[in-house]
């Protein structure tokens, strides 16, 4: 392959495959190619009864040879490639026709707390069969796939299909700790009355939090949803770690609403704490402009170039001006300073 034709591939072959395995019962996977999992697949029952294999295809949806590929060779039905088309986003699992059909949404591979850095997966999950598809990469899908090279066993294609969505709240888990341990250091550097140099990463980790929470938010129920009516060919041991991931996601998304309720308490009381300095400095500027008063009247009257100004001709007339604009000044702050005590209550 030349140089051209590697960067069309965007890492996958020629026919958008990134990757794909052969799966033993109890036994780590096998890379094999394409043309492999056909052969296989179009091999029937035979391969079926003599060895009970699974395959796991994952294919580069950028590949523009990735999708009339798979219509062209695995025996997908069309509602699957119409969710490609359609490149719905909204977090599900559900049975068609026998099949499970999953969007999984996660963050990308160098995730940075920036809301474009989420990524969608589709799936297609059947007896022999696991097809993964995405547009850019995703941390579970790598992760999936280190732990498949690394010799882990997987039972069946939904086996691979709950170990992904477990890598997938895992990596929830290591989101809402990291933000956590943020959110500490900017609630302790705000309680030692710093600088609230902070406020705009708050409002970015709000943000990327909420929008997981809504992405990730109807996947628990859509999973509970498919446990009450399963597939036949789903085993018991997979409808019962599906249902404990469930669970234990159920508990990030909720630790995740938690952490975004309490970035909104600190927003809000430094919000609160902006406002007072705010109405501490318009306070000090009005008690300036309030005492320079008296003295600009003073000024301006006596600074007229006219006649008749009064103790011109008095030797003590600057003293007695002096004290009277004191007077006015002192006057005029001890009522300031009164009106003030009431808002401080």
């Amino acid at each position: 392959m030349d140089l051209a034709s590697s960067i069309a591939t965007y890492g996958a072959d020629m026919s958008g495959l990134i990757c794909g395995f052969r799966f033993m019962p109890g036994e780590p996977g096998q890379p094999v190619k394409g043309e492999d999992v056909l052969a296989a697949l179009q091999g029937g029952q035979h391969d079926k009864a003599q060895d009970g294999a699974f395959y796991w295809l994952h294919f580069n949806l950028a590949h523009a040879a990735s999708a009339s590929w798979m219509r062209a060779h695995l025996d997908l039905p069309d509602s699957f490639f119409e969710m490609l088309v359609e490149g719905s986003h909204s977090t599900r699992i559900e049975q068609v026709d026998g099949a499970l059909y999953a969007v999984v949404n996660d963050v990308m591979f160098d995730f940075e707390l920036t809301p474009s850095q989420i990524a969608t997966l589709w799936s297609y999950t059947h007896e022999r069969l696991l097809v993964t598809a995405r547009m850019k990469p995703l941390r579970s899908v790598d992760r999936l796939r280190g732990d498949v090279r690394n010799g882990e066993t997987f039972r069946s294609p939904a086996d691979l299909l709950i170990h992904l969505l477990r890598d997938q709240a895992d990596l929830m888990v290591e989101i809402v700790r990291r933000t956590s341990v943020d959110v500490d250091r900017a609630e302790d550097q705000f309680l030692a009355s710093r600088r609230l140099g902070s406020r705009h990463d708050l409002a970015a980790m709000r943000r990327i939090l909420v929008r997981l929470q809504r992405m990730l938010a109807p996947e628990p129920g859509a999973v509970f949803r498919l446990l009450a009516r399963p597939p036949r060919w789903l085993q018991s041991a997979d409808m019962q770690d599906l249902r404990e991931t469930t669970e234990e996601f159920t508990l990030v998304l909720g630790d995740m609403a938690g952490l975004v309720e309490r970035i909104k308490l600190l927003q809000e009381e430094m919000g609160a704490r902006l406002e007072e300095q705010n109405n501490r400095t318009l306070f000090t500027l009005t008690l300036v402009t309030v005492l320079a008063l008296p003295i600009n009247i003073v000024a301006g009257f006596f600074g007229m170039n006219v006649g008749g100004i009064p103790l011109a001709e008095n030797h003590h007339g600057f003293w007695l001006m002096v004290a009277l604009v004191a007077g006015f000044t002192v006057l005029l702050g001890w009522w300031v300073f009164r009106l003030r005590r009431p808002m401080d209550r």
